[in-house]
């Protein structure tokens, strides 16, 4: 299993597929599966049935789409990046866009 370099609340493009040029925030990662849930991508409509929780009808739901297809937006443009990490002064390890060098991670986590 690989170690992903993506992690959730990151903005994403699509870079393949039905969803080309899309860009959402990861709500889930999925490690086991290689896939990542983003908001506004790869959406289904599921039919479901009323029930006491939901109202039923046709619901739009989103599917998880591969981490492959799917890449960090570089902070500093807006465009695709592959991730690098760096250690910064303090010792922390950071995820930096490998495009503009700009950290991606926040400094709150």
């Amino acid at each position: 299993m690989l170690k992903l370099k993506i992690k959730k609340g990151d903005r994403v493009v699509v870079i393949t597929g039905k969803d080309r040029g899309k860009q959402g925030e990861v709500v889930r990662v999925l490690p086991k599966e290689n896939k990542a849930v983003v908001s506004g991508v790869n959406v289904a409509l599921r039919h479901t049935k009323p029930s006491r929780v939901s109202e039923g009808g046709i619901l739009s739901k989103e599917m998880p789409i591969h981490i492959s297809n799917i890449a960090i937006v570089d902070p500093k443009d807006g465009k695709a990046t592959k991730v690098g990490f760096k250690v910064i002064a303090d010792g922390k390890k950071v995820r930096v866009a490998k495009s503009s060098g700009e950290v991606i991670d926040k400094e709150g986590k």
